[in-house]
């Protein structure tokens, strides 16, 4: 009787190993999301790539907020040429 209990107990248990993730995995996951959770905080302490750079809002003044590329083709009216 005592082989029949123990022995079930190890089906459960071996079953249970087989579902859980292998513990190399969960490292690697940790590991991963620590090395995320520090560059995103390395990241929002330097600010802003360059300088002047600001969100993609609208900006105080009412402009586009940025430069971005809604202008027509009169925006790039003032660049020198190179080719020609």
């Amino acid at each position: 009787m005592d082989e029949s209990r123990q022995s079930s107990l190890t089906g459960a248990g071996t079953a249970l190993r087989k579902a859980a993730p292998p513990p190399a995995l969960c490292g690697f996951l940790l590991l991963l999301a620590l090395i995320f959770t520090v560059s995103y905080a390395v990241g929002t302490g330097a600010g802003p790539v360059a300088p002047g750079m600001h969100g993609s809002g609208t900006s105080r003044d009412g402009g586009n907020g940025g430069g971005g590329g809604d202008g027509g083709v009169d925006d790039m009216g003032t660049m020198q040429g190179g080719h020609g």
